[in-house]
């Protein structure tokens, strides 16, 4: 069972049962002798995280994109989820009588900006109102728990009377702007952070065009890549071939997986995906190293 013949004329070739003993019997010398890195390599790595003072989405999708130039291989970058990032502060800068900009600034590393419209042309003081909204809206509190509860009367309570703000002395214009400015904020922010890089790859890495096109597609569904690592950490897996993927689609590749730590905290993952002949040895290496520089990034950073 270690071994196939794809049809009459073929030599044989490892099935997954195969390619999962070679995998086992790996050793550490083994992996360090095929995935030593040759200089040039080795100094684009380390000019990259060296230089890497990007946004963290920014920082993730270069480093899928150097992994799969370093590899070959299509690589599957994921990152902190955005919505367990906590607020450290939040502001709206007003760019002109219509505009501003609402910036964020998260625990991960990241820097939320959102553009808002303003309704109607607002006054210094209720900017710094709106300000103080959402510090104490969001500051402190995950993204994906934030929630806005506004003090403004209704419309229907407003319309009756000659000033925006209620009995309490609220500023309903004030309360408005609050609200979209944490909506901008957090509206769509409970995602994965996920990054695919060297797709280009699968179409040397297969034959068929049918097959191509089904992994393509099922690397765009990003739930199903989520959970597949997820799956992969959760088991303490850095290797899965095949049918082992859980995913029918990707049962003719592998995926090389090693999870990012940062502060002995796992917070995301760097691996490669390929067909499951691919060079084990190598990509293992090759993904340890890019996770241990990357953790060490985000962490600095």
């Amino acid at each position: 069972g270690y071994l196939a013949q794809p049809h009459t004329s073929a030599g044989r070739v490892p099935t997954d049962k195969g390619y999962r003993v070679y995998v086992d019997h790996l050793t550490t010398t083994d992996v360090a002798k095929a995935g030593r890195l040759d200089t040039v390599n080795r100094q684009r790595l380390g000019d990259f995280f060296d230089s890497a003072h990007f946004r963290l989405e920014e920082t993730l999708h270069r480093t899928s994109l150097l992994l799969a130039q370093l590899t070959n291989y299509t690589a599957v970058v994921t990152g902190p989820s955005v919505s367990e990032a906590v607020v450290r502060s939040a502001h709206v800068v007003a760019l002109n009588d219509r505009l501003g900009t609402v910036v964020a600034v998260l625990s991960n590393g990241d820097i939320e900006s959102e553009q808002i419209e303003f309704a109607t042309p607002p006054s210094d003081l209720q900017i710094a109102l709106v300000n103080a909204r959402l510090n104490e809206t969001l500051v402190g509190k995950a993204i994906g728990d934030a929630t806005f509860t506004s003090r403004a009367p209704d419309r229907s309570e407003s319309s009756r009377r000659d000033t925006p703000r209620n009995s309490d002395g609220v500023d309903a214009e004030v309360e408005s702007l609050a609200g979209r400015a944490v909506a901008a904020v957090t509206d769509g922010k409970r995602r994965e952070s996920v990054f695919v890089g060297g797709t280009a790859s699968l179409t040397t890495s297969f034959d068929a065009v049918e097959v191509v096109r089904s992994v393509l597609e099922t690397l765009e569904q990003q739930y199903v890549v989520v959970s597949l690592v997820r799956d992969m950490l959760s088991r303490g897996v850095s290797v899965a071939i095949g049918a082992e993927t859980g995913v029918e689609p990707l049962s003719v590749c592998s995926v090389v997986l090693a999870p990012v730590v940062r502060d002995g905290e796992t917070i995301g993952s760097v691996g490669v995906l390929g067909p499951t002949r691919m060079n084990y040895p190598a990509a293992l290496a090759t993904v340890e190293v890019v996770s241990d520089r990357l953790g060490r990034r985000l962490t600095e950073g």
